[in-house]
């Protein structure tokens, strides 16, 4: 090859690299969140099914099963981020996603009720911790286009449940307790796969471990404790709020749809599909909206407007026929949506623009609180606006875009006093 022929291959080299923030690793976690949804997306579709039918359990014990198991995963995320700001992240991560896959696996060997709690919690608090580990991950190898990274990392876990649900509508066509238990192997195998993965990937430099073992910074710096910062905590609260959004869909719409009778059952299906399809689409654009700390607050101002407009057409669906109630609840999906994907964006830069370096994995495990909290409290606040009716999902809407103001207020003196949280890093790829 010629000179002006090595010239174009290093030139297109950069090129698909600088399409991937992160380089080699960016695309390689991307592989890993492929792989991790997919599995998932073969048990969660299954998962209550297997429970009921294959282990035997009443509804009752699964609801406790459930309750048990969110509580417990609390922990996972401050858990994670706290050892992660110790020890290397891919080594963190590996063991995580090896915990998941072995608490999977033992679910296959016994139909004792306490054991299955118990793996079903262990395997719940290591799902919150690699969540925030793959988030704090990104925020070091992607450095200042960390919310574009997290915009296509959030496009290909999308599809990847997407996959993993249509596998899991092929076993459930069969109807037989050795394909959920083949499904729940293939959710154990994709943990597998992703920690030998992970094990490929190179280790981005920490703030955190940086300070604590240098020995040229003189007195030793004393981390910030994400539990004594107010203002952080604050956000976290909110945050839980906005979170709302994702108890819509994974409760909300099919219980209004089911109670309110004017709108056809099926539905559901078709909003929860038009839901995947609408993040594939427009996550990675609409990030491009959120790429600073200021432009990511400014974006708080839509989402109110989105999250008012998805609660008053979920009001209007209430009155008509079907036609109109599918109308303005299609609406509403598509309003809720928005609200999701604008979220998603305003969360990855505020979450770590509030951050000091030196804590990142703290104060980003603290963060994974919300998601956690809204896990819990959103089925009460979606049927509490189902039970109050049009002034319900109009109160619900409102609330949360007030929140969203709130929020915006709340920041703003903060990140004025805040530095980029992540400058450009180079990260090893061996």
């Amino acid at each position: 090859m010629g000179t002006e022929g090595i010239v174009d291959a290093k030139s297109r080299a950069a090129t698909r690299s600088k399409r991937i923030p992160g380089g080699r690793n960016g695309r390689r976690m991307l592989a890993i969140a492929l792989v991790d949804r997919t599995g998932s997306g073969l048990w969660a579709a299954v998962s209550v099914l297997y429970l009921t039918y294959v282990s035997g359990l009443s509804l009752a014990q699964v609801g406790t099963l459930a309750a048990v198991s969110g509580a417990v995963g609390i922990a996972g995320s401050p858990l994670g981020g706290r050892i992660a700001d110790r020890f290397p992240i891919t080594r963190v991560l590996t063991a995580f996603q090896l915990v998941r896959a072995l608490a999977s696996l033992a679910l296959l060997t016994t139909d004792n009720y306490a054991l299955l709690v118990a793996c079903s919690a262990v395997s719940t608090l290591g799902d919150r911790a690699a969540n925030v580990l793959t988030k704090l991950y990104a925020t070091r190898v992607a450095g200042p286009d960390r919310v574009r990274y997290q915009a296509l990392n959030r496009t290909v876990a999308n599809a990847g449940w997407a996959l993993g649900g249509l596998g899991a509508a092929a076993a459930l066509a069969l109807g037989t307790t050795s394909a959920y238990r083949w499904l729940l192997v293939g959710d154990a195998a994709s943990f597998l796969a992703t920690a030998l993965l992970t094990l490929r990937c190179g280790e981005p430099p920490s703030p955190a471990r940086t300070v604590a073992t240098s020995k040229d910074v003189g007195p030793a710096i004393r981390p910030a404790n994400p539990w004594r910062d107010r203002t952080y905590l604050a956000y976290v609260v909110t945050e839980t709020v906005l979170s709302l959004h994702d108890a819509v869909f994974r409760i909300g719409l099919s219980l209004w749809i089911a109670h309110s009778g004017h709108a056809p059952n099926g539905l559901v299906a078709v909003l929860l599909v038009l839901n995947s399809v609408m993040v594939v689409a427009f996550q990675v654009p609409l990030a491009r909206l959120g790429t600073t700390t200021a432009a990511a607050r400014g974006l708080l101002v839509p989402l109110a407007a989105a999250f008012a407009l998805g609660g008053l057409t979920m009001a209007l669906s209430a009155d008509g026929g079907a036609f109109r109630a599918t109308v303005f609840i299609t609406a509403s999906a598509i309003a809720f949506t928005l609200a999701e994907m604008l979220q998603a964006t305003v969360s990855w830069e505020l979450s770590v623009a509030l951050a000091p370096d030196t804590s990142q994995g703290a104060y980003l495990g603290v963060h994974g609180l919300a998601q956690s909290a809204q896990r819990s409290l959103g089925p009460l606040a979606v049927t509490a606006a189902i039970a109050g009716g049009p002034v319900g999902w109009t109160t619900f809407g409102a609330a949360i875009a007030v929140t969203c103001v709130v929020q915006h207020r709340l920041v703003r003196d903060r990140l004025h006093r805040a530095p980029l949280s992540v400058p450009p890093v180079t990260v090893s790829e061996h």
